[in-house]
């Protein structure tokens, strides 16, 4: 596995879980193309792909199909995690694929010794470089996300905006807060993302408004529009930062990955 980057060698990698556990609202379609996004200014990034759908996978053109190198066997203890990373085709962005045999981590792990901790753990095998890790969670709060927020410096939540919207997402705040509490003290919210926003009714409106109302300056100004070619992209197995730059939904991704990283730089300094 090689390949030539401007590496980050001052700091540990920030890691970053995207998490709902309500599932189409843009989490993994979030998830991929802010990693693309970041992956473009000559950052190193990871996704893991904790979601058993693999569709985090499938967006960056690698096969479901890995040999056992994946996430499953990295949170069995199988293998390092330094052994399942996949490169992409994209520049400077690498992936730790899925498993269908995540579906049955929370049975697995039912009698185990501290199983929210096993990703932690794993991450210590991650190859040295890579400057941000994006964990993309299933649309869940059981073992697999509560791995990824033990593991991870900082959440990022996608709210779309429809109705209901705010409806499971405190309970996932709470989550978020026990995490905390318990097992990891440094978790924060980094931002919540207003997904499939559509200008043309004031539904969406009024749903960006009371999310704003709730969550105050934690929601990014950016928001992601509804938008036909990011819905296409995956199926091509892109991106769509690649699949179709110039459309609105990318240009937001874009605008959000600014944003994020302007975050970023005020906590990191």
């Amino acid at each position: 596995m090689t390949q030539k980057n401007s590496l980050n060698k001052h700091r540990e990698p920030r890691i970053i879980a995207v998490a709902n556990q309500k599932g189409g609202v843009g989490k993994t379609t979030t998830a991929v193309n802010l990693a693309t996004a970041i992956s473009a200014i000559n950052k190193k990034v990871l996704i893991i792909d904790l979601d058993p759908q693999g569709n985090a996978s499938v967006s960056v053109g690698l096969s479901r199909l890995n040999n056992g190198a994946n996430a499953y066997s990295v949170l069995t203890g199988r293998r390092r995690l330094s052994d399942t990373v996949s490169w992409t085709k994209i520049p400077n962005l690498s992936l730790v694929p899925a498993s269908l045999d995540l579906l049955g981590i929370d049975i697995e792990f039912a009698e185990q010794e501290n199983p929210q901790f096993f990703l932690k753990k794993a991450l210590k095998t991650t190859p040295s470089g890579y400057d941000y890790i994006i964990i993309d969670c299933p649309p869940a709060v059981g073992l697999l996300t509560i791995n990824a927020l033990v593991a991870a410096d900082a959440v990022i939540v996608p709210i779309q905006c429809e109705y209901l919207a705010l409806e499971g997402v405190a309970d996932l705040v709470k989550t978020i807060e026990k995490v905390k509490k318990n097992f990891n003290p440094g978790l924060d919210i980094q931002g919540i993302v207003l997904t499939m926003f559509d200008a043309r009714n004031n539904l969406s409106d009024m749903v960006a408004s009371d999310v704003r109302g709730y969550f105050g300056d934690k929601v990014y100004n950016t928001v992601i529009p509804r938008n036909v070619r990011v819905s296409e992209a995956p199926s091509h197995g892109k991106p769509v930062l690649l699949y179709d730059w110039r459309c609105p939904g990318a240009q937001a991704y874009i605008s959000l990955a600014g944003e994020m990283l302007k975050r970023e730089e005020g906590i990191c300094a």
